[in-house]
């Protein structure tokens, strides 16, 4: 029963991501960043690359915590794996995560992301 209700609560420590080859439980706190290129959902763990045909917004729906952050039209970032940011061109930022990933922050969500570091 334990094992269940981590798939219904409020903030899920446990969420199942399906590929085109499985279903994998991935914990929460994994997940460093999810990006969509090319139409296929990136979801970055400290341990894998994971692809999804998911929409970005369905999951972070699921994933309903505040530690994820919108950055992009195009990405949403853990912020508990957010390791610098800095400058970048036209007001945008770049923002260095866990296992050196790298993701442009558009500026559209500097402030947002700002906010929620509590700058």
């Amino acid at each position: 029963m334990l094992y269940i209700d981590q798939f219904q609560t409020a903030h899920p420590t446990i969420i199942p991501l399906k590929t085109s080859e499985q279903l994998m439980m991935v914990k929460t706190a994994d997940i460093i960043m999810a990006d969509v290129q090319q139409g296929q959902l990136l979801v970055y763990t400290t341990a894998h690359l994971i692809q999804s045909k998911e929409p970005l917004s369905h999951l972070r729906q699921r994933l309903a915590n505040l530690d994820f952050v919108q950055v992009s039209k195009h990405a949403f970032l853990n912020l508990n794996h957010l390791l610098s940011l800095s400058d970048s061109f036209s007001g945008n930022m770049t923002a260095v995560l866990t296992n050196q990933i790298k993701t442009e922050v558009s500026r559209k969500y500097v402030k947002t992301l700002m906010k929620s570091l509590g700058i």
